[in-house]
Parts: structure tokens; C-alpha cells; sequence
């Protein structure tokens, strides 16, 4: 049996038959749309949600139109747009809060995956026409709270939590022509959707270090309804796992929602 010499100076036993193999061209993918997040105070972060979207691969274009930042003209350029919650009201006269609730209507119109989170669902609701006000007995849902899911809402997403997180002193009534997808107590509508649009009124992006900024430094714990500091973290041992699956499980969904138009494009 003979051997075959590299010029630097190895032995290559030749196999009968075996060929160099050339290497295989690198398919590149485009890179996916980046996904627009509405912020609305200076430490602010997209938490889990933004989490979730980066682990699908997308990158954030975070904007805080309350500090001067512009919205888009169009979301031809993003594959979704997320606003999320703050301290402020939807209905307060603030220019930035209006021009938000105006260009929501942007989203609509061009059937975009959309998910307003808490005042961002309240602003949502606002847009579509819905109120937004407080509990007509002054109660608030700070901390964790029941919510239940519709069948459409199980339809959108299965394996919802039992309780979710929340942190808000107003509520909004189900927009015309709007689907609910869960409800709760205090404040009965809790979940909806509008063709592409969602809106929660709680806060699945909340992180453990969000946790602690909000139960440390904000005023508004022992106000009617909420709960003590301490539940929190006790409830989210037990709450936590499910809305964390189940979070990224809808955002997963929530980003394949297409524009009519472009999926009839797609078809043909």
C-alpha cells in the first residue's frame, strides 16, 4: 500500500474514489425588519418583550417621542411596532401622548402586527374609539391579578397564565368591533385585538430587575387594591414560568401577521 505526500511533508492515505469537496456557497438570509419600540420615560426598556424579539432575530428601533424622538411615516420599513406603558394617562393633553394615539392609526391602516402594553393598550382602545378611565371606585391593580381567557383569546394563543402582572390605575372599555381575548375583575377587559393590533393591560415585559426599580421607587403602593411589595416577588415564584412561555410564545405569532395585501402578493 503506497502513500501519498503533501508538499508539507504529511502522509494522505488515498481513499478509492474520493473527491475534494468543494465548499458549499453560504446561503444568505435578508436580514429580518427591525421592530419599532415606543418608550416613554428616559431609563425605560422593552423588557422581556424586547427579549423575546431579539431572540427571533430581530433588532430594536427603540424611540422616545416624549424626549423629541419622530415616529415613522410608515411601518413599511419595521415588522411590528410595540408602545409600552408609563406613568402618564391616555388621556392626558400632552402633545407627544396625542401624537402617539394619532399615529397608531398609521399601524391600522396598514395592518401591521401592532401591541400596545398597558397605557399603550389604553391608547390603542383611545384610538379605536373606546374610554379610558379610572375604576369607578379608585382601585388599582398593582401586583399580580387573575385574568381569564376567551375562547378567541385561547384561539390567538393557547397555555395562558393563571395570573399575570399589572400596573395601572385605569382601565378601557372593549372597542367596537373588537375581539376580547381575556377579562378580570376589577378591570373586566384585560386582553383585545383589532385585526393586527393587540392590546394587554398588564405587563408581561416586566423583568425581575424591573421588579425591583417599580416596587422601590414608585408611590403608589398602598393605594386601593394593590399589593404589598413583598407578594410580588412571592407571586412571580409561583406566576412567572407561564407568562414568561407564554409571552414568547404570542410574540412568535404576533410577528407573522401580515397585511392582506402582502400575503396576496405572496400567493401569487
Amino acid at each position: 500500500m503506497s502513500f501519498r505526500s503533501r508538499k508539507n511533508g504529511e502522509n494522505v492515505l488515498p481513499f478509492p474514489g474520493r473527491r475534494a469537496l468543494a465548499a458549499a456557497p453560504e446561503t444568505l438570509l435578508p436580514p429580518l425588519l427591525p421592530v419599532l419600540i415606543v418608550l416613554h420615560q428616559e431609563s425605560s426598556t422593552p423588557g422581556r418583550v424586547g427579549n423575546a424579539l431579539r431572540a427571533l432575530g430581530h433588532t430594536l428601533d427603540i424611540r422616545r417621542p416624549r424626549f423629541g424622538d419622530p415616529l415613522p411615516a410608515t411601518l413599511d420599513l419595521h415588522a411590528g411596532a410595540v408602545i409600552f406603558g408609563g406613568p402618564m394617562s391616555a388621556n392626558d393633553s400632552d402633545e407627544y401622548v396625542r401624537r402617539e394615539i394619532d399615529w397608531i392609526e398609521i399601524a391600522l391602516r396598514e395592518q401591521r402586527p401592532f401591541l400596545g402594553v398597558c397605557l399603550g393598550a389604553q391608547m390603542l382602545a383611545k384610538q379605536l374609539g373606546a374610554p379610558v378611565a379610572p375604576h369607578p371606585q379608585g382601585r388599582t391593580q398593582i401586583g399580580y391579578y387573575p385574568i381569564r381567557p376567551t375562547q378567541a383569546g385561547q384561539a390567538v394563543c393557547p397555555n395562558w397564565p393563571d395570573q399575570v402582572y399589572h400596573w395601572h390605575r385605569e382601565g378601557f372599555a372593549l372597542p367596537a368591533g373588537a375581539e376580547l381575548l381575556a377579562e378580570g375583575d376589577d378591570f373586566p377587559v384585560q386582553a383585545f385585538q383589532s385585526g393586527h393590533a393587540f392590546g394587554f393591560q398588564f405587563h408581561p415585559d416586566v423583568t425581575y430587575a424591573m421588579m425591583h426599580r417599580w416596587t422601590t421607587r414608585c408611590e403608589t403602593m398602598d393605594l386601593p387594591g394593590a399589593r404589598a411589595p413583598h407578594s410580588h416577588f412571592a407571586d412571580r415564584a409561583v406566576h412567572d414560568v407561564a407568562e414568561r412561555a407564554w409571552l414568547q410564545q404570542f410574540i412568535a405569532g404576533w410577528l407573522k401577521r401580515m397585511p392582506m395585501s402582502i400575503m396576496s402578493e405572496a400567493a401569487e
